[in-house]
């Protein structure tokens, strides 16, 4: 079964100096949500920012393992556009 931390190390691996916050919304470990803030989707649309994330999960999602991901991206900039939370 998949867990957050697991996801999260995935998610960084692939996109080094991210801020990853991982989720697991059901308690099923297959159903989790993500907030990623990372340099690389400065520029990028929202789109091009998911599949970013989702790319090196892949296997768990093409196996059904990883039924539902939702995302959260921002840039730094959009990041700190949106202010305190």
């Amino acid at each position: 079964m998949l867990n957050e931390e697991t996801l999260r190390r995935y998610i960084l691996e692939a996109l080094p100096g991210s801020e990853v916050v991982v989720r697991d919304t059901t308690g099923t470990g297959d159903h989790f949500e993500a907030h990623v803030v990372s340099p690389a989707f400065a520029g990028k649309t929202m789109v091009q920012q998911h599949k970013l994330v989702y790319a090196p999960l892949q296997p768990w999602l093409a196996s059904g393992e990883l039924h539902a991901l939702a995302l959260k991206t921002y840039s730094p900039e959009q990041w700190q556009k949106l202010g305190p939370r």
